[in-house]
């Protein structure tokens, strides 16, 4: 036991025997919470120097010093947090709104990999179950909090386009990187994976895109006269109906994943000596706090990065929504990013898969319709209608993901084919989606419906009605032609 690990026990002695309790299981093996998503992170995480808190004269103040030296020292992006202060001081003294921007996207990076380590010092306690839950509720607290803010805000584009440009991110770039990565530096060594985690976690976006499909076919069945609605709001309720049934199948995964099923979510074993096993660096209070001080701070920037978003695509020269997809879902998970891409070159590719399937499954699962749900409740028409464009990329995304991960083996070919979708999917997206003054600079514009729900509300009377009209219609347009013809033929 270290001298750090003494301490905890020391400072909070009802705390110890829940710690060891939490390292293993009733078979002996590990059963704490480190996920996928935990281990990615810690890839970038750096032992802190103890000598130099020793060196403090004072006594009392070397713990508290040891514990700042841990949360905001203890990671390689420690770096990147002077831009938290700088984008919070540009916006108090407005100094530009895409100042604003850029500094709060890089002031989430590290924010986002802090509370994911703190989380994971708080699962060390909670014990396993509590602690995955965690993990999969904070998993991706950065997207959830963006997209509250946007819909708090009315941007349900934003909201929409953030939350899709994640799934897509994870999929295809992270999932694509990490494969490329790996495929190189373990070139002619055998890169195997568990199927079944993938094969579960395929099946569970399969529903998800399903969910999110249905108001766009329902809304191109009725434009098209298919099919009738009883109002036009009905696109609407089976969104909010497909987002109840999103975050049950999201509830039954979860209880999969951490109750009945947990040996095909176990990641792969770091360290062979044993070095994996995590030890407390920070208390259970303290660890609390400095999640909720965390989260405010990403809270506080979340609110920026929307607030600021549509300047910056004016001054970039960039939409919206190509900032929204392409941009926020890279800086939000980069730390994870980055640990997928780190443990694929060492072929770890179980704890690579469980980042990229699983952050996508939770966007898609949880934070897309608990982002309608809390529409909802707030009063505000939000639906899972993503539009043509983006329901295609997600649903072709999907299925090219399924398929590349069928045969439980890896190579760098299919990281090749998963970053060429993404970059397609971003060249359409960017293309497409160009501000006014720039798009179709040859003069040909094209004409983009911008309807949501153009619902056709048909009762019984007024489609026959309606029917009768057209033939009378057509049977007067035949008799002009019969009697126009002969007069044309003699002339």
């Amino acid at each position: 036991m270290s001298g750090m690990e003494a301490g905890l026990v020391r400072k909070y002695p009802s705390d110890a025997g829940g710690l060891r309790a939490a390292r293993h299981g009733p078979h002996g093996h590990s059963a704490s919470a480190r996920t996928a998503h935990s281990m990615s992170a810690s890839a970038l995480r750096k032992k802190s120097d103890a000598s130099l808190v020793r060196k403090v004269p004072f006594a009392p103040l070397r713990p508290v010093l040891a514990n700042l030296q841990e949360v905001f020292l203890g990671t390689k992006l420690a770096v990147l947090f002077p831009a938290v202060p700088l984008a919070i001081a540009a916006q108090c003294a407005n100094f530009g709104q895409v100042w604003v921007f850029a500094l709060s996207l890089l002031g989430l990076i590290p924010l986002a990999e802090r509370v994911s380590f703190l989380t994971e010092q708080i699962a060390i306690y909670t014990g396993p179950t509590l602690g995955g839950l965690l993990n999969a509720t904070c998993g991706n607290a950065t997207e959830l909090i963006i997209a509250l803010f946007a819909l708090m805000q009315g941007k349900i584009e934003v909201v929409k386009c953030s939350l899709l440009g994640s799934v897509l991110s994870n999929l295809l770039l992270v999932l694509g990187t990490s494969l490329f990565c790996g495929g190189i530096v373990n070139l002619g060594v055998d890169q195997p994976y568990d199927r079944n985690q993938s094969d579960v976690s395929t099946g569970i976006l399969i529903l998800g895109v399903l969910c999110q499909s249905l108001p766009l076919m329902l809304r191109y069945a009725v434009s098209a006269g298919e099919h009738s609605v009883a109002a036009a709001t009905t696109g609407l309720e089976l969104s909010r109906a497909c987002s109840i049934v999103m975050l049950l199948a999201y509830v039954a995964y979860l209880f999969f994943q951490l109750k009945t099923h947990t040996q095909l979510f176990e990641p792969q074993v770091v360290d062979e000596d044993g070095e994996d096993q995590e030890e407390a660096v920070i208390g259970f209070a303290s660890g609390l706090f400095w999640l909720a001080f965390k989260t405010i701070l990403i809270a506080i920037l979340s609110e920026y990065v929307v607030g600021t978003i549509e300047p910056t695509s004016q001054s970039w020269g960039l939409s919206v929504s190509f900032i929204s997809i392409i941009m926020l879902p890279i800086v939000g998970n980069a730390a994870e990013h980055a640990g997928a891409v780190i443990f694929a070159l060492k072929n770890k590719l179980d704890i690579t898969l469980g980042v990229a399937l699983g952050s996508a499954t939770q966007i898609s699962m949880f934070v897309v319709p608990l982002s309608v749900i809390v529409a909802w409740i707030a009063g505000i028409q939000m639906d899972l209608d993503f539009k043509l464009l983006e329901t295609g990329s997600l649903f072709v995304s999907v299925i090219v993901t399924a398929f590349t991960l069928q045969d439980g083996t890896s190579h760098y070919l299919k990281g090749i084919i998963l970053l060429l979708c993404y970059i397609v999917i971003g060249a359409c997206f960017f293309v497409t989606r160009q501000p006014a003054s720039h798009a179709n600079g040859n003069g040909a514009g094209l004409a983009v419906p911008t309807g949501t729900w153009n619902a056709q509300v048909r009762s019984p009377a007024w489609t026959s009605q309606h029917a009768g009209q057209q033939s009378n219609v057509l049977n007067q347009t035949l008799k002009l032609k019969e009697s126009v013809g002969p007069s044309v033929r003699n002339e």
